[in-house]
């Protein structure tokens, strides 16, 4: 597949720190230090000055599903303007089909349990937030600081656990080659067992957003 929502093996791995987990289920990339700590510091301020509970785009009944905080963050913020800018040139995403970029607070024995980002079809919640921009295509997160104790990410399916360490980012692609949503893109944000977890979120549409 090859849309204007979609990144690419090709185009991520023309930059020459990434490195793609072997898998065959699962495109998955990591490379260290997409952030400075001058970025990373001024985008956990930016956090703390305005995080509210997270909530769930379809409520599973479990209160302890997502104890997170999360930031929506404005492009009228020069750090948050350049890293979309630096996300879209890396993705090769026009940022027309990015959300708003977001991002997470997690306190100690704060996690989100194992979930996919994309939304799952005939379901309520994706008549009401696809109908316009389409499905999530990719996720690119970046981690903000390191975690003393916890807080990693565990993608279930493919045996994968990634530390968080700041300026980290890790990419996936939500969806199978025909388009279809692909399930072992599972992955559990873990809890934090000491200290304090900060990421950013960028998720990508099918169609432009808004």
């Amino acid at each position: 597949m090859n849309g204007p929502g979609e990144s690419s093996v090709e185009q991520l791995m023309s930059h020459g720190d990434m490195q793609r987990f072997p898998s065959l289920r699962l495109d998955l990339f990591i490379t260290r230090d997409f952030l400075s700590p001058t970025e990373c510091d001024e985008l956990i301020a930016l956090i703390e000055t305005q995080h509210r509970p997270s909530t769930l785009a379809d409520y599973n009944g479990d209160a302890a599903f997502r104890t997170s905080s999360t930031c929506d963050l404005t492009e009228d913020v020069p750090v948050v303007m350049a890293l979309a800018e630096k996300l879209s040139r890396i993705s090769g995403i026009p940022p027309a089909h990015a959300e708003p970029l977001q991002g997470q607070r997690y306190e100690v024995g704060q996690e989100f349990k194992a979930h996919t980002d994309y939304f799952e079809p005939q379901s309520a919640d994706y008549n009401t937030y696809c109908a316009v921009p389409g499905q999530r295509t990719w996720t690119f997160m970046i981690y903000l600081n390191d975690v003393e104790a916890g807080g990693a990410t565990r993608f279930k399916v493919i045996d994968k656990t990634i530390r968080p360490e700041r300026g980290k980012l890790v990419a996936w692609n939500n969806r199978h080659a025909d388009g279809s949503p692909n399930a072992a893109t599972l992955h559990h944000a873990m809890k934090v067992r000491k200290g304090r977890k900060y990421v950013i979120t960028q998720w990508y549409r099918e169609r432009p957003w808004g």
